[in-house]
């Protein structure tokens, strides 16, 4: 079998695997009448893309790489914490605002239409994501021998950067949730911590992740042209469904319109002095 069969066969037992995972999102989200689920959802997505495919590199190859091993588990670790914070912010809590739209919008078939705008759409999303994952955990890896060499930095490197983006997106999420449990915050901005320095640090510290990924799959043949997973994710959170959306829910207040003229919108550095 060559190696591009191989690679085929891999990728297609993922996207299998990741789709019954997304159906079963879907159920659940369907007998609560809650489509918020799928954010719930949405983390693990990515480690059973990243867990499927090295498994059946495995299978097909009977060996391993420890660059496999560290990528699948850096994405375990990141898609446990999205998961886990998001479960407890929408612990208790009605279905959120964007999906309640959803179904003002559509009003009829709205089964039907949610399988398909919301959970296969938010599955392909994680696909195109993931293609540093599966593509690395799917390929021949080079064997590391020699941190200094090119194959060595690309791993370390990228490890770096990742805990970089992992750290900001944590923190930034962890002092976003403390300030909207105290109800002396309401109606206000928070502007203090990470958030002093860039009005998005949890979406800066999700992209910045995928960053680290892909400087990981560099030394993998061919694995440059990986950087689309990336670029997409990097688009879909600042041009569409992240900062874009957020924007837009607070259009017109004047506190959060202060906000963004003194704080970086994405990449984090010192606020505007107020004139």
């Amino acid at each position: 079998m060559s190696s591009i069969e191989s690679m085929l066969i891999i990728i297609g037992y993922s996207a299998l695997f990741l789709f019954g995972y997304i159906f079963i999102a879907f159920i659940v989200g369907t007998i609560k009448r809650n489509n918020g689920i799928m954010d719930i959802f949405y983390g693990p997505g990515f480690f059973v893309v990243a867990l499927t495919s090295m498994v059946f590199y495995f299978i097909l190859n009977n060996t391993i790489n420890l660059r496999q091993i560290i990528i699948t588990i850096l994405v375990l670790i990141w898609s446990l914490r999205l998961a886990t914070y998001v479960f407890i912010r929408n612990r208790g809590k009605p279905e959120d605002y964007r999906y309640k739209a959803m179904r003002d919008r559509w009003g009829t078939n709205i089964i039907l239409k949610s399988l398909l705008r919301i959970y296969i759409f938010q599955g392909i999303v994680i696909f195109i994501v993931s293609v540093t994952v599966w593509f690395t955990n799917s390929s021949a890896n080079p064997p590391l021998d020699n941190l200094l060499d090119f194959y060595g930095i690309t791993l370390w490197l990228g490890v770096i950067i990742w805990l970089i983006g992992f750290l900001f997106e944590t923190f930034g999420d962890y002092q976003l949730y403390k300030f909207k449990q105290d109800p002396n915050n309401k109606g206000k901005v928070l502007d203090q911590g990470l958030w002093k320095y860039t009005q998005h640090p949890n979406y800066f510290g999700e992209v910045t992740q995928w960053w680290g990924i892909y400087l990981m799959a560099l030394a993998v043949p061919f694995g440059w042209i990986s950087i689309f997973g990336p670029i997409f994710i990097t688009y879909m959170i600042i041009k569409v469904s992240g900062i874009k959306l957020l924007d837009k829910h607070y259009e017109g207040d004047d506190e959060y319109n202060n906000y963004k003229r003194r704080t970086s919108l994405f990449f984090p550095w010192f606020p505007k002095k107020n004139k």
